[in-house]
């Protein structure tokens, strides 16, 4: 069935061939493809210059690296939050109100750095502050690309997101360092980068303004509060085996992996006697190696599986750390760091795809919020570890104790598979019959409401009954039931009852409503397995609350399947 996709009209999901780069042909991704580059490159060259900043104001390895925490503690504060809020919210308004922000909190930045106004708790705070726009903006500004390109294209597109991202570290990074190193004063310098950051945030305001969303999925129910929306999606993750692991593959090679990104700028200063410029090469060199990855992942995809891209840059990882804890020669490391740039960029691509297309539209950016919470999360609390064994200790342990840590870890990671077996169906399955109406004079919020629904099985299909109900129980508390159990009748063992506890009657609304086409496959497996002239009966159950009036006695209400 053809999916409309906003400014572009009908693409048949049959006729969708990827070279790589189709999602590219697609105007409005274009446009946001080449705003969300400019701007990537200047936060790479605010990235470089800021860190700079803080080795010019401070000696601290530990200040310096936390460089990297304030960068990343932001989302992992937020993350769920900002989730939450694109899920629930007007994603468009959102990210423009999360990008004026961030132009504002790097222009102040620019402002006392110019006039030298810095200090190393200041340029911490204003980092800070920058990353919690770019924490509460990056949910929604992943979210939005299924609303932008079909389906089918969506690896591409990571790809493509990624070779932006990673193209601008590696032109940012030299450029930032140039910049920096092109001043007498390291603050004019400094202050002169984070000006065209700011900058750099108003063409994506541009394309912003300028775009007609089209939401893919709209509910027709009143929205959730942002409490009870975190509340439904961490519930989505604790049911969701396959997000799960991929939130484990991204905590664990991300905590070991954050001792390069943090103490890179101490390696380039002390062990190499570097100056901003060969710090920006550096990092660019990280950046070159994930823009190569980026553009290949195309066909790297074709002939590896997830888990052995994730395998390959895991061990090859180990290697970078040991040689920038031990070796001394730029023309050995930067080749080195070239390669860990495509090892970075092809897991944390594989593993942002796997997100994206392992949850329904509904949950989306709650997903991704909790994605973006758990990576940063990891580097966030890595950067703190390695920065003070390295203050209290020597880089080259810090950097040994990282390598260690991801080899000895690295088993139990393998262990969580992803982008296995063929992808579930997250079409939102359209129902033949109206949810039922209610004799009750209650609210939408009464509860909690009890679901029952009772089934006649064959002794002989027992077996398999019990095996599809109970891959039924993920579907139930992934989509809203707060309980579910499943009771045999002892007297009559053909008859068995389903039992599931909602908030409210609005939450049960809500749960049919995030019903996919992979859910109802499961659904229709249990209600096949029921033998009986009339289907399944269903009765819906309010919670008895007292009340003082004794006239007030209703019963429940019966109605199809659920």
């Amino acid at each position: 069935m053809p999916l409309e996709s906003p400014n572009i009209g009908p693409i048949d999901h049959t006729e969708v061939k990827s070279s790589g780069f189709t999602p590219l042909t697609i105007p409005l991704f274009r446009d946001r493809w080449i705003a969300s580059t400019i701007s990537s490159v200047g936060t790479w060259m605010q990235d470089t210059a800021g860190t700079w900043l803080m080795t010019s104001l401070t000696a601290s390895p530990l200040l310096i690296a936390l460089m990297q925490t304030a960068a990343s503690l932001p989302v992992l504060l937020l993350g769920l939050l900002a989730g939450a809020t694109a899920d629930i919210f007007d994603r468009r308004k959102l990210l423009i109100f999360w990008q004026t922000w961030m132009l504002a909190s790097v222009g102040l930045l620019a402002i006392l750095t110019f006039i030298g106004y810095v200090s190393p708790w200041a340029l911490l705070a204003f980092t800070f502050l920058l990353n919690i726009g770019s924490a509460m903006n990056n949910p929604a500004w992943q979210a939005i690309v299924p609303e932008l390109v079909p389906r089918e294209l969506i690896p591409d597109t990571v790809s493509l997101n990624a070779a932006s991202n990673n193209l601008a570290r590696a032109v940012g990074p030299a450029l930032g360092g140039l910049m920096v190193a092109g001043f007498q004063r390291v603050h004019t310098g400094a202050g002169s980068v984070f000006a065209l950051n700011a900058l750099s945030f108003a063409g994506v305001i541009w394309v912003l303004v300028n775009w007609k969303r089209i939401p893919l999925f709209k509910s027709a129910l009143p929205s959730e509060r942002i409490a009870g929306s975190i509340r439904s999606g961490l519930r989505y993750v604790r049911y969701a085996p396959d997000l799960q692991s991929s939130l484990v593959r991204a905590f664990t090679y991300t905590f070991f992996i954050s001792a390069i990104w943090s103490l890179l700028a101490v390696v380039a200063k002390r062990d190499l006697k570097q100056g901003p410029l060969g710090y920006g090469i550096l990092n660019g060199s990280l950046g070159l190696g994930a823009v190569v990855a980026a553009t290949t992942l195309h066909r790297i995809r074709q002939r590896f599986s997830a888990d052995q891209i994730l395998a390959a840059s895991t061990l090859y990882n180990v290697v970078v750390l040991l040689v920038l804890a031990f070796v001394r020669s730029p023309s050995i490391i930067i080749p080195t760091l070239i390669l860990s740039g495509a090892a970075w960029t092809s897991t944390m691509s594989t593993i942002n795809v796997s997100v994206q297309l392992s949850v329904p539209a509904w949950v989306q950016a709650r997903a991704l919020g909790t994605y973006m919470t758990t990576f940063q999360g990891g580097m966030a609390i890595g950067a703190i570890l390695w920065g003070y064994i390295a203050e209290h200790t020597s880089t080259p342990i810090a950097l040994t104790t990282a390598a260690c840590g991801l080899l000895i870890t690295f088993p139990f990671a393998r262990r969580f598979h992803i982008l296995q077996g063929p992808l579930p169906d997250h079409t939102p399955y359209q129902w033949k019959h109206p949810a039922p109406q209610l004799a009750l004079d209650t609210e939408p919020s009464d509860g909690p409401v009890r679901i029952s629904i009772e089934y006649r099985v064959p002794l002989e299909n027992y077996a398999e009954f019990t095996s599809a109900i109970h891959q039924l129980r993920g579907v139930r508390l992934r989509d809203g039931a707060i309980r579910w159990g499943i009771y045999r009748d002892a007297i009559d063992p053909k008859h068995l009852n389903e039992t599931f506890v909602m908030e409210s009657w609005l939450d049960y609304l809500r749960s049919r409503e995030r019903i996919t086409a992979a859910d109802e496959t499961i659904r229709a497996r249990v209600r096949a397995l029921h033998e009986h002239d009339e289907p399944p009966k269903t009765t819906y159950q309010i919670y008895a609350r007292e009340v003082a009036d004794p006239v007030r006695e209703h019963s429940p209400t019966s109605d199809g399947a659920p």
